[in-house]
């Protein structure tokens, strides 16, 4: 347990956390809707610290981060709790373990100094902050990421963009690169389906980029909640608007945790979605969790050659030269090289 960052006391013994947009107003000993930050006194702590219920070493591309360090891998740990509450999370386990075990905190004791010993041993290129929303163990994200630095270890998270503006620019300094799920580009999905709003996201993304932060966006494509043309125009639209090359990722929603009753979507519906998207101009449009169909490489938008080839999480080739197409030079966007 550590005493939090980002919260103001109230009168009352109350306290204002200011960690993400749901800035939760919490009474003495009570938590806010994350489920793993406690009111003890006035003073908000971390439940999570140091509390790592998942540590994997996954290759980047499962982030999913296709123009970062590709084919690198990434040591990839999470704790328990979330400010969301998807009704289709994949990590329901670890997302809601709080809430459906009446508050209990689960995870092993580790220290910084451990994640990032065991990062380097097992051969990774950066530390990912991954599997729930790591803004809610972001005390141990952050100190995990100041060594990680030190290391020569990069630094990325994959989120929801529900932080604060005064998380975003606290850690900007520190992360390398951030995957941002835009779940919907309507608000009725982000309350139903969520528990939460849009423009914190969307306002995060832009953000993130103009500090300097490398983006790439994912959205899950369920069938008929948030696949719609009109939708997905207006969402590579506002991708476009922050930057061309930011890459897009649109994929496959399989049935999961309150969502079983939904069909997985089919191909023809990624096809549609990278179509609309290359429409309004972005550059790098990728259909995910359908390995074998094409829509994972990486093209040139200048000429149309391949630059990289995968197979699901896999690069069969990468002929990225320098950061630059093989054929005409043009430059690839991303971060190829990470010097620390």
């Amino acid at each position: 347990m550590k005493e939090a960052l980002l919260y103001r006391q109230r009168g009352g013994k109350s306290v204002r956390c200011e960690l993400c947009s749901h800035n939760c107003l919490i009474r003495d000993s009570r938590r806010g809707l994350c489920g793993v930050r406690e009111n003890r006194g006035g003073r908000l702590f971390s439940l999570v610290y140091g509390r790592v219920a998942a540590a994997h070493v996954d290759p980047i591309e499962k982030k999913p981060f296709f123009h970062f360090l590709p084919g690198s891998r990434s040591y990839s740990i999470a704790t328990v709790g979330c400010n969301f509450f998807c009704r289709h999370c994949q990590n329901y386990t670890l997302s809601q373990y709080p809430s459906m075990h009446g508050g209990d905190i689960a995870g092993d004791t580790i220290t910084p100094e451990q994640i990032i010993a065991a990062a380097v041993r097992a051969g990774c290129d950066s530390i990912s902050y991954t599997y729930i929303e790591p803004t809610v163990f972001y005390e141990f994200a952050r100190e995990c990421m100041e060594i990680a630095h030190d290391h020569g270890l990069a630094n990325l998270f994959v989120s929801n963009g529900y932080m604060s503006a005064a998380c975003t620019r606290d850690m900007a300094s520190l992360l390398d690169g951030i995957n941002i799920d835009i779940k919907a580009f309507r608000e009725t999905f982000y309350k139903k389906i969520c528990g939460a709003c849009l423009q914190p996201v969307l306002d995060t993304v832009t953000l993130m980029k103009t500090l300097g932060v490398w983006v790439e966006v994912t959205t899950l494509l369920i069938p008929g909640l948030n696949d719609s043309g009109e939708e997905l125009r207006d969402l590579a639209s506002f991708i476009y608007a922050v930057d061309p090359a930011m890459p897009w990722h649109v994929t496959a929603f399989h049935p999961a945790y309150k969502m079983m009753d939904r069909e997985a979507t089919p191909i023809a519906s990624l096809r549609l979605a990278a179509a609309l998207g290359r429409e309004q101009g972005l550059q790098y449009v990728y259909e995910g969790n359908s390995p074998g169909h094409g829509g994972e490489n990486t093209v040139c938008p200048s000429c149309g050659a391949t630059v990289i080839e995968r197979y699901g999480f896999t690069n069969r080739k990468n002929n990225l030269c320098k950061g630059a197409c093989p054929q005409c030079h043009g430059a690839i966007a991303g971060v190829w090289q990470f010097a620390g």
